[in-house]
């Protein structure tokens, strides 16, 4: 389907991934994200399947949490098997066997994250991959070249990405940096049933991120992601930069807080307008015996689960939790491949149901209540947890 939505410029085309805005309570926000592969209800949390897989769980199992919108990695698939490897098997869309709507991210972050390999300039990045050592030129060009031959849903501009906290002066030329670089990406995008989201820079600096933000509405993009977070700084930080950034992105269109995070990140971020998320959280820790509920993490390798009888979480539907705790720590404790996989079916089944549950109390406008009870349940599990008579 095509959209009807134009650049706050007014000149741009309209966008093939376009945003309504349903309901708002105080600054909660309830819409629907829509893409030429369908309708994502928010506020949207997408499982992170970097090689296109969501590790460990297959396609149905994927949509059976309730999952509307996966995220892939454009540095990972440019490199093995390569964007026009999965170009000719039909996209990425058909390579997984996903039917839902897809975004890519640029690899700005892959690129942060290969610092002492890598350097930086106007004109792109350059940096050795992690495979085999090959010079990898990536410039904003490159970026959405790779992302539309994927073929997502939503390409992202390519960012300067920098860790936290920072010298000003290596943040503000780092902000203003992905601003031409997102003019760039603009430039080159010319795929008609693809729209780009333009990242929000500026570490920890509010007149920054205004800065980011305002130069980056005048151009026009389909949505507007806020990056540069979750790379170090105390989450209070992270939830200051958001309320910095939100006043200045247009209320017409997504705002996605990339890469956060845990469960208390998603809703102090819906509570602060933000529509999107996504965060390998799920299923790292779920392969890593951490499961969350709504009581607080369980640990299952703990010993005090070797012979309990309950369930991982009462009431929740998903497969993990037909078994007993007993059952899936003895999983892992003896190196079982189904433990890991339910684990983390259990943890994104959570991560749905809990922004489902949002989105129910925004409609109804009742977040405010929500976001008190969840808050008062989870210290009360905290503090159960800490005088050691929890079931979590």
């Amino acid at each position: 389907m095509r959209g009807e939505g134009r650049g706050t410029d007014g000149n741009a085309p309209p966008h093939a991934v376009t945003f309504q805005l349903a309901h708002t309570d105080g600054a909660a926000r309830r819409g629907v994200l829509r893409t030429p592969h369908g309708d994502v209800q928010t506020p949207a949390f997408m499982p992170v399947g970097t090689l296109g897989t969501v590790k460990g769980v297959t396609i149905d199992q994927l949509r059976a949490t309730g999952a509307h919108m996966v995220l892939g990695n454009t540095y990972h698939l440019a490199l093995r098997p390569g964007d026009e490897t999965v170009e000719r098997l039909g996209g990425l869309h058909r390579f997984m066997g996903w039917d839902g709507p897809i975004l890519t991210d640029s690899g700005g972050f892959q690129v942060f994250s290969l610092s002492d390999r890598m350097t930086i300039d106007e004109r792109g990045a350059r940096f050795r991959s992690h495979l085999d050592g090959a010079l990898i030129d990536l410039t904003p060009e490159r970026a959405v070249e790779i992302q539309q031959r994927l073929g997502s849903d939503v390409a992202m501009v390519l960012d300067h990405v920098v860790a936290l906290p920072g010298e000003p002066g290596v943040v503000a030329e780092a902000m203003r940096r992905s601003l031409r670089w997102a003019h760039r990406c603009q430039q080159a995008a010319d795929r008609p049933d693809q729209s780009l989201f333009a990242i929000v820079q500026g570490g920890l600096d509010e007149s920054l991120r205004r800065e980011s933000a305002e130069g980056l509405a005048a151009m026009g993009f389909a949505g507007y992601a806020i990056g540069g977070l979750s790379v170090g700084e105390a989450p209070e930080l992270m939830y200051r930069a958001i309320e910095a950034t939100e006043p200045f992105l247009p209320a017409d269109r997504p705002r996605y807080l990339m890469g956060v995070g845990r469960p208390e990140d998603l809703v102090e971020a819906v509570a602060r307008g933000v529509d999107m998320f996504d965060c390998v959280m799920p299923t790292r820790n779920g392969r890593n015996a951490l499961a969350f509920t709504a009581q607080g993490p369980v640990r299952l390798r703990n010993a005090r689960w070797a012979e309990d009888r309950g369930p991982l979480e009462a009431g929740c539907p998903c497969p993990a939790c037909r078994h007993s705790r007993g059952y899936l720590r003895h999983l892992f404790q003896s190196g079982e491949m189904l433990g890991p996989i339910l684990v983390s079916i259990h943890n994104l089944s959570y991560y749905q149901r809990l922004m489902a549950d949002m989105r129910t109390a925004i409609e109804a406008g009742r977040f405010s209540e929500f976001y008190d009870g969840w808050s008062r349940q989870l210290a009360d599990g905290a503090a159960a947890r800490a005088a050691g008579r929890s079931e979590t």
